[in-house]
């Protein structure tokens, strides 16, 4: 009875849509920090950027919360819709801690190995919003969505690689003199490493959906 109870309820469709969405904030917020690691004047620019990116995933975020509240029948799990849209968001409001942190050092200069460690986040953005649309069809893409996650994890350890190159060069280049350019450095490092991190973890989530429907 439950079960046909169910049945005639309304489902709620627009979770996909607003995973959506907020992919799209995702890439457009990894693309604004790609651009400020060009360095030069624009750099405060594309920061503001990322924060506006941020804010709109923040509004995203707020009605997917709103939306498991509210609504009898979800596409899957409370637990997994509030853990994967958390997830994403932590990647954009990481993105923003970035920015912040160019912001307060003001930076306009920026190391070789920063810039690919921008590119990567790029990459794993892309692969994000790739992977989301898939989550309507799961059984239908579960190939195509593992993929997608051993694609970030890959690229994962590239940025932990970037990371250490470019740590390794802040101590032996003109910044061993200079501590403050040293631990500036490192914290802009440490921040655009994390970004993949936070990526890292939203395919480790979707990849935990997909075994529990699968």
């Amino acid at each position: 009875m439950l079960n046909w109870f169910q049945a005639l309820l309304p489902k709620e469709g627009k979770f996909f849509d607003l995973f959506e969405a907020h992919s799209k904030t995702l890439v457009a917020g990894a693309v604004s920090l790609r651009h400020l690691l060009n360095g030069g004047e624009a750099v405060p620019l594309y920061c503001a950027e990322v924060a506006g990116h941020e804010d709109a995933a923040d509004n995203i975020t707020r009605d997917v919360l709103l939306a498991v509240r509210r609504t009898f029948i979800t596409p899957f799990d409370r637990s997994d819709i509030r853990d994967l849209i958390s997830s994403m968001d932590d990647a954009i409001d990481q993105m923003h801690k970035t920015a912040k942190a160019i912001t307060l050092f003001e930076q306009r200069q920026f190391q070789p190995d920063m810039v690919r460690l921008g590119d990567i986040i790029v990459q794993t953005s892309e692969l994000t919003a790739e992977a989301v649309p898939l989550l309507r069809s799961l059984r239908e893409n579960a190939g195509r969505l593992n993929a997608i996650a051993e694609e970030i994890t890959k690229l994962e350890d590239q940025s932990d690689a970037l990371y250490d190159a470019g740590i390794s060069a802040l101590y032996k280049g003109p910044a061993r003199k200079d501590p403050m350019a040293y631990i500036v450095g490192a914290e802009i490092y440490d921040h655009l490493e994390k970004v993949v991190d936070r990526f890292e973890d939203v395919a480790n989530r979707i990849s935990a959906v997909l075994i529990e429907h699968l």
